[in-house]
């Protein structure tokens, strides 16, 4: 802005961090910090998380494949986009998002495409959210789900992504952002 003579925000200076939690799936940690004004915050806490990649794959028949499962913390069933945590030592984030794919669908191939860098809370978490948009996808065989997913696979026309993202239907903001971005993109009817 013309004018303007407050200088952007600068990177906060850790002082000091302390592990409070350290498990799997959640690492917790308090950092002293220095604010650029000078200002110190003696407790701010941070979620450490792998980073997590998921993925819009579309087939050659113009269907979106998505997933449906349950997610205990809200204790309900909704769809979502295939996806999973990059926690394989040298795997890129794009085999991940591959993998994930695979495993939890079935389908593989296609072209892809970087599609979105997402945070779900940057003031609290340090991880990235990773979208890939595959498409012409083709299914090669089964799912290799985890022992502690129940994953049912259903592949819809584009046409009614747009009616499941903003009817509620997927809720998770993280692949509710890729659908819509992807919509937005597609040649008018």
């Amino acid at each position: 802005m013309a004018g303007n003579t407050i200088p952007e925000p600068a990177p906060w200076q850790i002082l000091d961090t302390v592990y409070l939690h350290r498990r799997p799936w959640l690492t917790m940690r308090q950092d002293r910090v220095r604010l650029s004004n000078g200002r110190i915050i003696d407790d701010y806490y941070v979620q450490e998380c792998p980073p997590w990649v998921s993925v819009l794959a579309i087939t050659d028949e113009l269907r979106a494949v998505l997933i449906r499962q349950y997610r205990h913390g809200i204790g309900k069933v909704f769809y979502e986009l295939p996806a999973g945590v990059h926690d394989q030592p040298g795997e890129s984030i794009l085999k991940a998002a591959q993998r994930e794919l695979l495993e939890e669908t079935g389908y593989c191939g296609g072209t892809w495409t970087p599609w979105m860098e997402l945070s779900a809370n940057p003031a609290l978490q340090n991880n990235i959210s990773y979208t890939f948009l595959a498409e012409g996808v083709h299914w090669s065989g089964v799912q290799h789900l985890d022992e502690t997913e129940e994953i049912t696979v259903h592949t819809v026309p584009i046409e009614q992504l747009g009616r499941i993202a903003l009817e509620g239907q997927m809720i998770q903001s993280l692949h509710v952002a890729p659908v819509l971005k992807y919509l937005m993109h597609q040649p008018p009817e």
